[in-house]
């Protein structure tokens, strides 16, 4: 999603709170037309809620106290419409009593001429003052539309109608409630879906590759059979809350064709919607899909309908025989409301047309550019930087002989290593951005931690560049601030690390990935521990030595052959350990 999992169920937790139109704030402007929520669920028909006004007749200029009271709701819609045209434009306008569980919105450019809630929170009565225009009609009847919970709802009940003096009575109205079609009936599946015709008759995409729904109860399944004119889909997976597939024409969330099984109690229910960003769907009419059928099983949730290939008169729905990325996600429902999906949507590798040639594909949760990006940043902050560090710090002594260009080995092993975290660095740090299209503000403090570690990263080198001569006075300064930097480097990368493996789009499996990194920490530290007191016990029996050895210039006593043989074993040993780590993680990366 760790900062990412604490944004994550601060996002959790504001969706769960039912709404009108899928907003528990109640900025609901798109609803104001229709006062129809886009719940894709069936109004409720017997009204249990009550409009009445302070006074039956008005005029223009009049302040008329309304009330909407009944059992607990969540949300609300309230509108003041011309008795003979319920269906035209919102008349006059509304001034709040309690702007704590009320609020003002602009419906058809219209200030303050609809009411809606502020909050989720259960309410039992609204008061409200609407105001009578210069212009009003002779007739105005009040509408509300109240939302109990998410699939319990009320559309454009029907208040009392209040008219102007000396004008005929009102007798009937051209309209009340709006009558909604109600959810298309739906059959039980008999029996698992099979993955036997993938690639003969059936176009299908499967986690794992080649699984079969009717023998493996955590295959993700979803499988596209055209006939004539239309195409057959059939989705399975392990899910409590819904399954979900959407046609997009890039990698992106947003102006995609999706379509949602949804669990609610012991039933399942078939939803066409349309994404619009990285934000709930809007549900759709269901009128597009036929022959829709579900099955309930051992936790396995299987769904299927059947949709004509092209829909014209439907602007929201793709034409399937085109090329698209499909995208298959799950998540939790309560209610018949959708959470955002547990994690990273599986995304075919490339575009395909369902139905065209039937063919088997598959795909991945975690994106290539971000694989690759993880996989950099793991060899250049775990290993090559670790390595350096460690030549640096305790191999001075051991590879001491000049080498290339009359530098001692030591240096040069630590400078290629260096070089090498650097420039891996530099590359995989611009692959996220290419991969998003800029910054993504849904990483938490990850992408900050990258940006200074590519900064030190860049820093490093270049001040390594300037480095003074071995007595100069200022080599001092040079030293402290070069290890400052390196050390910070490496603390930040390794946070930024330990909070991108938490990120969704890298996808990488619980809790191993945590125990993996854990281990690498302890490997290097251990590694110091070890190094920093063999250094100290070596020291000391130098010290010892030193009056009986023989001074002759690059000798060696017994005990400075035998430290120097400990640490390479040390490090050989460390080496071994680091690439075993680095193979778990990269091996952890590429696991779908």
């Amino acid at each position: 999603m760790a900062v990412p999992g604490f944004i994550l169920g601060a996002f959790i937790i504001l969706l769960r709170v039912s709404s009108v139109a899928n907003y528990p704030n109640g900025r609901v402007t798109q609803s104001c037309r229709g006062m129809i929520p886009e719940h894709g669920h069936s109004p409720q028909s017997v009204p249990v809620h009550n409009i009445s006004v302070s006074q039956n007749t008005f005029r223009p200029g009049d302040q008329i106290e309304v009330t909407l009271s009944g059992q607990p709701f969540k949300g609300f819609l309230l509108e003041a419409r011309d008795a003979e045209d319920l269906s035209g434009l919102p008349i006059g306008s509304f001034t709040l009593i309690d702007s704590q569980v009320s609020q003002l919105l602009t419906c058809e450019d219209i200030q303050g001429s609809a009411v809606s809630h502020t909050s989720a929170s259960k309410k039992t009565e609204i008061k409200v003052y609407w105001n009578a225009p210069s212009s009003a009609p002779n007739h105005i009847q009040f509408l509300v539309t109240v939302v109990e919970k998410y699939k319990i709802y009320w559309v454009k009940i029907p208040g009392p109608v209040i008219s102007q003096p000396n004008v005929l009575p009102f007798t009937t109205p051209k309209a009340t409630i709006v009558p909604l079609p109600t959810l298309s009936p739906v059959s039980h599946l008999t029996k698992s879906f099979s993955a036997s015709d993938c690639g003969n008759k059936k176009f299908c995409i499967r986690s794992p590759l080649n699984c079969d729904p009717e023998k493996e109860a955590a295959c993700i399944f979803l499988s596209f059979t055209r006939d004539d004119q239309s195409v057959m889909v059939e989705m399975s997976g392990p899910s409590k809350g819904y399954l979900s597939f959407a046609l997009s024409h890039d990698r992106w969330m947003g102006d995609d064709d999706a379509y949602l099984c949804i669990r609610e109690d012991q039933t399942v229910h078939m939803q066409p919607s349309r994404l619009t960003g990285r934000s709930h769907p809007v549900m759709d009419s269901t009128d597009t899909l036929e022959d829709m059928a579900w099955r309930l099983a051992d936790g396995i949730m299987q769904c299927s309908f059947r949709r004509n290939i092209t829909l014209p008169g439907a602007k929201n729905r793709f034409d399937l025989n085109t090329s698209y990325y499909i995208f298959l996600a799950d998540g939790a429902a309560i209610d018949g409301r959708i959470y955002k999906h547990s994690q990273q949507p599986l995304i075919t590798y490339e575009k395909h047309d369902v139905t065209d040639h039937p063919k088997n594909v598959g795909g991945s949760h975690s994106p290539l550019l971000l694989k690759a990006h993880g996989a950099l940043m793991f060899v250049a902050w775990m290993t090559t930087v670790s390595i350096g560090v460690l030549v640096a710090r305790f191999f001075k002594p051991v590879w001491s002989r000049a080498f290339f260009l009359g530098e001692a080995v030591w240096f040069q092993v630590h400078r290629m290593l260096m070089l090498t975290t650097s420039a891996l660095t530099c590359i995989a740090f611009v692959m996220p951005f290419i991969y998003r299209g800029g910054w993504s503000s849904h990483a938490g403090y990850h992408p900050y931690l990258g940006c200074i570690v590519m900064t030190l990263a860049i820093l490093q080198p270049l001040l390594a560049a300037f480095r003074p001569p071995l007595h100069d006075p200022r080599r001092q300064m040079f030293n402290w601030t070069h290890w400052s930097i390196g050390t910070a480097a490496r603390i930040i990368a390794v946070a930024a690390i330990f909070l991108g493996m938490d990120l969704p789009g890298l996808n990488l499996p619980y809790p191993w990935k945590t125990y993996a990194m854990i281990g690498f920490v302890a490997l290097h530290v251990g590694t110091e521990i070890v190094l920093e007191i063999h250094a100290y016990r070596l020291s000391r029996k130098v010290e010892i030595l030193d009056d009986v050895r023989i001074q002759i210039l690059e000798s060696f006593t017994v005990a400075e052959a035998e430290g120097h043989a400990f640490k390479k074993a040390v490090l050989a040993v460390y080496v071994c350990g680091n690439v075993t780590f680095l193979i778990i993680f990269l091996s952890a990366i590429n696991h779908q």
